[in-house]
């Protein structure tokens, strides 16, 4: 711990493996003062092993419960309570309720879903499980948010590690597996996040399946979701092409992906332009985030899929297919919610008890 910010960064420069973060509002006397934990920043900066080598699976501590209150509050807090997410699940018999009831609280469970624009669902879907059914999602995420940064005050990347995120590699999916954890996976990956304009709710996912014959492997249990509600809340008004025709800005753009970890080096298809960049975007007035989980696929006692592709195949079609039903769903449902508007959302919540679930649409009309 240094006094000086400059001298940190100068430091930093010289020993290896180093990261700074910064507390710009606190005094000399930092683990005396109250919101500061030292664990919750070796967490964050992927600094906690239990070997010589660092292991995103086997190293990770699950959040604590202040862990919990400033990662929900301070960073995705206000996000939350503009959008009051609705989760709904299918049970066995094909009946859509609320709550997380059809996904199965045994794993391995694989979430395979739909991103939305820079992963805006992300936050509401870890804190249902966590908060209904006390499971920790370990999000499969992109390695550049894993690469050493510049100095900074803990971010919202730094609490996505604290929260279980772990690089996209085969071999952290196949440990996942082996720890029976809940796995959420994105296909489609930040080409999907970053879609163009008139690409909301499209599904960018490569040709060829990736994960059936590994989850196959483990006898996991594939539970196809869909969500919407990124239209609801901002409007998209420049996206990877517009931004490649302005002057400056376009050089910007390629440096950037230059210097990024690469996640789909040889693969075919739109899902291979995975450059990183910020959108340009114009706030809404909030609507409603709404999540829907399909019918849980076993894929246990399955050999068929570890032998013969053509039917990893087309489960991996069948999946994409429940997904792209599942959004449909929700786009024609969310329109029957009477609460899906903000200011309707903050009479009720002034008329009635505020920690009461504010109602939606009825799933039993499906």
């Amino acid at each position: 711990m240094l006094p000086s910010e400059d001298e940190a960064k100068r430091l930093s420069r010289s020993l290896k493996n180093c990261e700074v973060r910064t507390f710009k509002d606190n005094g000399h006397t930092l683990l005396l003062e109250d919101g500061i934990n030292l664990l919750t920043v070796i967490k964050a900066t992927s600094k906690y092993r239990r070997s010589r080598r660092l292991d995103f699976v086997s190293d990770f501590i699950p959040p604590s419960q202040q862990e919990f209150k400033i990662g929900f509050d301070n960073f995705t807090g206000l996000i939350q309570y503009c959008t009051s997410p609705v989760i709904f699940s299918t049970l066995e018999d094909g009946k859509i309720v609320r709550g997380l009831a059809g996904v199965p609280s045994e794993g391995p469970v694989l979430l395979v879903g739909y991103h939305m624009l820079v992963g805006v669902e992300l936050a509401g879907l870890v804190k249902g499980f966590l908060t209904e059914k006390n499971i920790i999602v370990r999000g499969l995420a992109h390695p550049q948010l894993f690469v050493q940064g510049s100095a900074s005050e803990l971010s919202f990347v730094d609490y996505t590690r604290v929260f279980g995120a772990t690089p996209v590699t085969a071999k952290n999916f196949y440990k996942l597996l082996s720890t029976k954890s809940h796995i959420l996976l994105y296909p489609g990956g930040a080409r999907e996040a970053l879609h163009r304009k008139g690409e909301e709710y499209k599904l960018i996912w490569p040709d060829r399946q990736e994960f059936v014959r590994m989850a196959a492997k483990f006898g996991a249990t594939i539970v196809p979701f869909g969500v919407v509600g990124e239209d609801d809340i901002v409007e998209l008004v420049l996206d990877y092409d517009d931004l490649m025709r302005i002057p400056v800005v376009n050089d910007l753009v390629r440096q950037s992906s230059s210097q990024m970890a690469r996640v789909r080096n040889g693969t075919e298809g739109e899902v291979a332009n995975e450059n990183l960049f910020l959108p340009g975007v114009i706030p809404k007035l909030p609507g409603r985030f709404y999540y829907l989980f399909g019918k849980p696929i076993e894929t246990r006692d399955k050999p068929e899929l570890l032998k013969d592709k053509e039917s990893a195949e087309e489960l991996y079609t069948e999946i994409k297919s429940e997904i792209e039903s599942r959004i449909a769903y929700l786009l024609k449902k969310r329109e029957d919610d009477p609460y899906r508007g903000f200011i309707d959302r903050i009479v009720y919540r002034v008329l009635s008890n505020d920690t009461l679930e504010i109602p939606t649409f009825s799933p039993s009309d499906a």
